[in-house]
């Protein structure tokens, strides 16, 4: 994917000049590298932003135009403001043809719902490492990896051994030597839901509610077999 940015020109730096700059809808940045001197430049803000919700602005190479010459550049750092979609500040880099360029490269993950482990075990698919750091020449930098996954088991996983990678592209020598594990494929968490039985305790004696029961159905028992008060015969006057 080819994309272009046109840059301007920029005549004041400082902090209030940057600010005055982004009230009339312009960012500022800087361009550096590849043995020439930095140079300070300014791009038209609702373009930048557009160009920054692709992903592969993030990973490619970019042709900029700065008057009428044109670089081969990578996107090397950009701030936002803290609440606002406003770009604050970018950075370019360019790209020497001969020299090897360090990279974060997005992954692709694929045929995740073919694999044996989703389709046969009811796996649930885990990224672990969602872009891979490379090395390689500019002209061999891939806008992303594709990682397949048709293959994987339930229970297993892939490494950065494992990735296909496209000719000339190496990961870079800590993330080889790592060979930390990049997509894996776990046994759904299953919340099962069990009917805990009440405790059963020996009753050795009477629960008080029954005793308290029994003992109020005694007393009424006893209230009611007294018996009644015999009555004197009346005096004969």
């Amino acid at each position: 994917m080819k994309i272009e940015v046109t840059a301007f020109t920029r005549t004041k730096e400082g902090k209030g000049a940057s600010r005055r700059l982004r009230t009339t809808g312009r960012v500022p940045g800087v361009i550096y590298g590849a043995g020439k001197d930095a140079q300070s430049v300014e791009f038209d803000h609702k373009a930048l932003l557009r160009h920054l919700k692709l992903e592969a602005f993030h990973s490619s190479i970019l042709d900029m135009t700065l008057e009428g010459a044109k670089d081969r550049v990578l996107l090397r750092d950009f701030q936002m403001h803290p609440w606002k979609e406003q770009v604050q500040h970018v950075d370019f880099q360019r790209v020497d043809p001969k020299k090897k360029i360090h990279m974060a490269v997005p992954l692709h993950f694929m045929n995740a719902e073919i694999s044996p482990g989703v389709k046969l075990g009811k796996g649930v698919v885990q990224h672990i490492l969602n872009e891979l750091e490379i090395h390689c020449l500019p002209d061999d930098l891939p806008e992303y990896i594709e990682v397949d996954l048709k293959d994987l088991e339930l229970g297993h996983s892939m490494h950065v051994s494992d990735l296909v990678l496209p000719k000339g592209v190496e990961p870079l020598p800590k993330v080889k030597a790592d060979n930390a594990s990049v997509v894996t494929v776990q046994v759904p968490k299953e919340v099962a839901v069990e009917e805990v039985a009440a405790p059963v305790t020996e009753i050795t004696a009477q629960a008080p509610e029954a005793a308290a029961g029994a003992a109020a159905a005694g007393g009424d028992k006893k209230d009611g077999d007294k018996k009644p008060a015999e009555k004197k015969p009346a005096e004969k006057k």
